[in-house]
């Protein structure tokens, strides 16, 4: 673990996950939280690909602050030392994609009420305020400056809104992989028994404009792969609001063997590798049934009965999107139900 992030982006549906260019808004309202994404014909949505550029924004403050430094808003870096960070190629073609994504990033704007001290309040800003190139005296691309919003710039300066990120997170291709990880860190980071979610709950809080039935074939396909370093998935299906994706922590960050770099193989004292997927079954542990909910011990639900992201959706008297959720509450610790008998 060495990269940071705010973890506000894996609660909340902050960016496009697919690499096709999408213009149509992300609208998301549940109880006080409220977020509107919006993206430019020109540019497109900013994607989850294009947040790597904040991330190694967010690493580098976090680092100089730790190193006792004065940070800033302002960034300085040649394209090899982002490109390289997040894992990317170093050619013409990759610079080129670089720019883009800082297009999408600083051109994509969001409205929320998230991190607002009164009520009602909204607080708009665009991921990167302003990016410029820097070029040497032959002309040549030799830098990019681009200065991070404050909204961002403050979160990654609060301890307690910082996530640390495996640097394995770069290698997921898939957008819906991408987001469902930084998901399953937040809330299995610290839960040693696991989490669960209702698929149509993740579906809102993706922000994804598939429909539910792929959105489910496709969580589905990741619960078969089992491409999230250091977690592993299962299904349940026998849940009153329609199947769960259940997650817990698999030893290591990535692997029961830590790939230290040394010549020889370092063991962790880990049961089970990561990268082999679990036997089949319905629940993460021995038994057969799966877990109760426990809904009765716990007062906050991940139940969330909304109309999939992207259909259209009533209005409340505020003029807000109902979806039907009281709450935006991260999900139901996995574990024997204090409330109810098994």
């Amino acid at each position: 673990m060495c990269d940071f992030g705010p973890p506000i982006f894996a609660l909340y549906p902050f960016f496009s996950l697919s690499k096709t260019h999408r213009t149509r808004p992300i609208e998301y309202a549940v109880g006080s939280v409220e977020i509107r994404v919006e993206a430019v014909a020109d540019h497109g949505m900013a994607t989850i690909w294009d947040a790597d550029i904040l991330i190694w924004a967010a690493s580098q403050i976090v680092e100089a602050r730790d190193s006792g430094l004065r940070t800033s808003r302002l960034m300085a870096a040649t394209p090899r030392q982002i490109l390289t960070f997040i894992r990317r190629g170093t050619s013409a073609r990759d610079y080129d994609r670089l720019k883009a994504a800082l297009d999408r990033l600083q051109s994509t704007t969001v409205c929320t009420s998230i991190r607002q001290p009164a009520e009602g309040r909204r607080h708009r800003f665009s991921w990167i305020n302003e990016w410029q190139e820097q070029t040497d005296a032959s002309g040549r691309p030799d830098g990019i400056e681009l200065i991070v919003p404050d909204w961002f710039y403050q979160a990654v300066l609060d301890d307690a809104l910082i996530l640390t990120l495996d640097r394995a997170y770069f290698d997921l291709t898939g957008g819906l992989d991408r987001w469902l990880y930084r998901l399953v860190r937040k809330h299995a980071g610290r839960q040693r028994a696991g989490w669960q979610f209702e698929f149509r709950h993740l579906h809102v809080k993706s922000g994804s404009l598939a429909p539910f039935k792929r959105f489910a074939f496709d969580l589905r396909d990741i619960i078969r792969r089992q491409p999230l370093p250091g977690y592993r998935l299962a299904l349940e299906t026998d849940a009153p609001g329609g199947p769960l994706l259940a997650f817990e922590p698999c030893g290591q960050p990535v692997n029961g063997l830590v790939l230290s770099g040394t010549p020889g193989i370092v063991l962790s004292g880990t049961g089970l590798s990561c990268y082999r997927e679990p036997k089949p079954g319905l629940s993460l542990s021995n038994d057969s049934r799966n877990r109760s909910p426990n809904l009765e011990s716990n007062e906050e639900s991940n139940s969330c009965r909304a109309r999939p992201a992207g259909e259209n959706r009533a209005r409340t008297g505020s003029g807000r999107p109902e979806t039907g959720c009281t709450e935006d509450t991260p999900g139901l610790p996995l574990g024997p139900s204090r409330g109810r008998g098994t």
